[in-house]
């Protein structure tokens, strides 16, 4: 997607004339950003919307991730951002935002429109270890479970090859529920 079809508030038109043009049909809203509404909404126009948010050092993970690799409509309310350097840069806080210092490790992730993201595994396994801590994991984790149901599977073994982490059992319970209640529905 060409970078200049997303239109960021302030940037080339104020946030009133932006909404105009959404009220007119014009655009549509994509997280905190706008496109034109005869374009489809695809994972690249929803990172590229962040893309303001994002801190270098940084890469999107979590709810966040989830979003966009497809999961849900509208963006979260809080983005996650986790590091995805060695080093911890500085960074001012934001209420927007939650920043996660545990490095992710390179094969965890992927460029979507030059952004670091987690890949949907990594994702999928990250939502169903937090979702018990965190309802709004939990609401992200059944939305991305629900698009993702091939992952299923790779993300039980994934979890179950780790040792000593937190949360692990109530996870692996998480995923297999998801898993079982889809088999009985396509019976």
């Amino acid at each position: 997607m060409n970078p200049w079809l997303l239109h960021l508030p302030g940037a080339l038109l104020s946030p009133a004339e932006l909404s105009a043009a959404r009220l007119d049909g014009l655009l549509f809203e994509v997280g905190d950003a706008y496109m034109p509404a005869d374009l489809p909404e695809n994972e690249e126009a929803r990172a590229l919307s962040l893309r303001p948010l994002l801190v270098p050092g940084y890469g999107l993970c979590g709810p966040t991730a989830a979003w966009v690799l497809g999961a849900g409509d509208t963006a979260p309310l809080r983005h996650h951002l986790q590091r995805v350097t060695k080093h911890r840069p500085r960074v001012a806080g934001s209420a927007s935002v939650v920043l996660h210092e545990m490095q992710a490790p390179a094969e965890d992730l992927i460029s979507i429109a030059s952004l670091p993201v987690t890949n949907s595994l990594r994702t999928l396994c990250d939502l169903a270890l937090w979702a018990d801590r965190d309802p709004n994991y939990e609401k992200w984790f059944r939305l991305f479970a629900e698009c993702s149901t091939d992952l299923l599977e790779g993300a039980v073994e994934r979890l179950r090859a780790r040792t000593r982490m937190p949360g692990k059992r109530a996870a692996i319970a998480r995923l297999e529920e998801i898993s079982s209640s889809r088999a009985i529905r396509t019976m």
